[in-house]
């Protein structure tokens, strides 16, 4: 519950187990089944079968089809839909799950927890349909103010329960990103409020997003009819880097991943980190697929610890050096290791649009830009025989502006979205300050 560790860095196993069961007997299981062999090894200590099963089966109700994360074929690319939960992204996987972990050891232990996340976009509004009218949880999410899109905003604005709070920021992403670790190391304040991490440096939420890098391989191998164990390629849009990290640990428990394909939009520091071993940053540009419009990704943290050996004094002095000059590279073994790692793609705004245009005009399939970007890198791919799977991480109703400017109308909108411009909305507008958020939380927080 925690999410971040108190000396500031970030929580991981200390090994990568195997899959409670092997891919043979993984093979036609149900997505619930999947997870919870997947989730199993990594909390045997603390949870029971039963109670584990029990929090899946709840965590999953709410999703609108009963696959849970269906693989479709588009027009020879295998598209993971991660967009059925009750907030159309990808988030709900590991979210819903979080909220009822959270709600069952708040109620073994009896405590209280504030919990404090930074958003791009979909994990405000998943994190908060996640902890919504929960026992012992006050929800406070930081935006970005003015750089989400609408239906994003929305999303986090309407929500009436009193444990909510959504807070709109003079800032981009990575100010409110910086405000949570501020807060979350400022010890005192943290001990008074009990803060507690939905964002991905939240280990649980990366644990949760292996689940379905499995589930889709076995789908594409019932699909494509290639033998268990045949390998296939995922390209993943990446911002954040917890997505495609808890592919590369589902590569390490053994699924036969042969290349990790790391997409990015304009904002593409981690793109030139794999091309040139340089982590350098830059400006972050507002984008279409704002929820990646990211220059410091939380979790490279923690690929960085695994690409030194497990080294923290390594991944410290890194860290150090780019926050003193803006950058650090690696080189030799170190580089070579990354461009065996992941692939990369950088795909920008005008590249996206033609992507979702076409795809459309071919297939009569919508993609949202942020899984737009999987697959036309996906694309580069795909050319040889191998199966390749893009990641789709949301329904293309939340970003109206681009899918217009692509096929020229508006997405039409599901049920769990339609109507919600009618409704009032709570969001309060505060400077991008750690002061101001903590005050603010503190004030809330008074009996």
């Amino acid at each position: 519950m925690a999410g971040l560790a108190p000396d500031g860095g970030l929580y991981l196993p200390e090994s990568v187990p195997s899959p409670a069961s092997t891919l043979e007997a993984l093979s036609g299981r149900s997505f619930p089944e999947i997870f919870n062999s997947v989730v199993w090894p990594y909390v045997s200590g603390c949870l029971s079968q039963e109670d584990l099963e029990q929090l899946t089966a709840r965590s999953y109700q709410r999703f609108t089809h009963p696959e849970i994360t269906p693989v479709v074929d588009i027009d020879g690319i295998h598209v993971c839909e991660l967009f059925h939960g009750p907030t159309y992204a990808f988030k709900d996987v590991a979210l819903q799950f979080l909220g009822n972990l959270f709600e069952h050891f708040l109620a073994r232990t009896g405590r209280r927890l504030t919990v404090l996340g930074a958003t791009s976009g979909d994990t405000g509004s998943a994190a908060i349909q996640a902890l919504r009218g929960k026992d012992r949880v006050e929800v406070f999410i930081l935006f970005p103010h003015g750089r989400v899109s609408p239906m994003q905003e929305l999303q986090m604005t309407t929500v009436a329960d009193a444990n909510v709070h959504a807070l709109a920021l003079h800032g981009s992403f990575d100010d409110a990103q910086a405000i949570v670790k501020d807060l979350f190391n400022d010890h005192g304040f943290n001990g008074r409020v009990g803060l507690g991490a939905v964002n991905s440096i939240n280990w649980a939420r990366v644990m949760a997003q292996i689940t379905y890098f499995f589930y889709a391989y076995f789908r594409v191998v019932d699909s494509t009819g290639i033998k268990l164990g045949a390998p296939v390629r995922v390209a993943v849009p990446t911002g954040n880097f917890g997505h495609i990290y808890a592919g590369l640990l589902a590569r390490r428990m053994g699924l036969p991943i042969e290349r990790l394909i790391l997409a990015t939009n304009a904002n593409d520091i981690l793109y030139r980190f794999i091309e040139t071993g340089e982590y350098s940053k830059s400006t972050v540009h507002h984008t279409f697929s704002p929820s990646m419009d990211i220059q410091i990704a939380s979790n490279f943290e923690r690929y960085l610890y695994d690409l030194s050996g497990r080294d923290s004094a390594q991944v410290s002095a890194w860290m150090k050096e780019l926050g003193a000059r803006g950058s650090f590279s690696v080189s030799g073994s170190l580089k070579e290791q990354v461009a065996s790692d992941f692939a990369a793609r950088r795909v920008d705004d005008e590249e996206t649009i033609r992507t979702i245009a076409g795809v459309h005009g071919k297939t009569g399939y919508l993609l949202d830009p942020h899984s737009a970007i999987a697959y036309r890198a996906a694309q580069d791919y795909a050319s040889d025989g191998v199966p390749v799977i893009a990641m789709a991480t949301a329904h293309p109703a939340k970003f109206s502006e681009a899918i217009n400017r692509a096929v020229g109308r508006d997405p039409e909108l599901p049920d769990g979205l339609a109507g919600l411009a009618e409704l009032p909305t709570r969001v309060d507008i505060l400077e991008a300050t750690p002061d101001a958020v903590r005050s603010y939380i503190e004030k809330k927080l008074k009996p």
